[in-house]
């Protein structure tokens, strides 16, 4: 099957490209209402993109009505964010973040989650999440038609939680991505989670 790209509407490439660019890792990123309270929610269109500095990337669309996400809206106003690795163990909650919400209501008034208090981070982070990313707004971007917000946060910190990694007798970190449990998206209603995992020898 070969498919013209042009010939389908934005939403329809967007179900395409989603259906086929799997798994993808979820940004789940909590910001700070300029009201009250915290916001909550998830990016599929994310990934690491540099070392030096490290920055991470996440693509934010916009609201039904049209207007801004609040993810979006905060890290402009706010210029800090935490971006969260969930594991499938919060699927549910990851899920219902996604629900639009009026601005000044915080996701975590429906949510059992637990936050505590983000070492050296103006920002708290989820207790449950297994991996953590400290950040401060790097730069935007605006792309496309639509337009998509491309943010690009620099990573300060990262808590790991002690129970899926270790350091070796070089003192180089190794994180075990199956004691991780990543929470992987497909299309549609769908995830994944990793089943296994192997090694292939990169060439030299």
């Amino acid at each position: 099957m070969i498919i013209d790209l042009s010939t389908l509407s934005a939403n329809q490439v967007y179900h395409v490209m989603t259906q086929s660019v799997i798994p993808r890792p979820i940004a789940w990123v909590l910001t700070e209402n300029e009201t009250q309270g915290y916001n909550i929610a998830p990016f599929s269109y994310f990934t690491a993109i540099s070392s030096a500095p490290p920055i991470l990337m996440f693509s934010s669309g916009k609201k039904p009505d049209g207007e801004r996400k609040d993810t979006f809206r905060n890290v402009v106003a706010r210029k800090n964010m935490v971006i969260h690795i969930a594991n499938t163990d919060l699927a549910y909650q990851v899920t219902k973040s996604a629900e639009t919400l009026p601005y000044d209501e915080s996701e975590f008034d429906h949510l059992d989650l637990s936050l505590v208090e983000f070492e050296n981070s103006p920002l708290p982070r989820i207790k449950t999440a297994p991996v953590a990313f400290a950040c401060e707004l790097y730069q935007t971007q605006e792309i496309g038609e639509t337009p998509m917000q491309l943010v690009f946060a620099k990573v300060n910190q990262i808590y790991i939680n002690d129970e899926i990694c270790e350091l070796d007798d070089k003192a180089r970190l190794t994180v075990d991505a199956l004691k991780v449990d990543p929470l992987a998206r497909l299309g549609g209603n769908e995830y994944a989670d990793l089943s296994k995992k192997f090694k292939v020898a990169r060439p030299k």
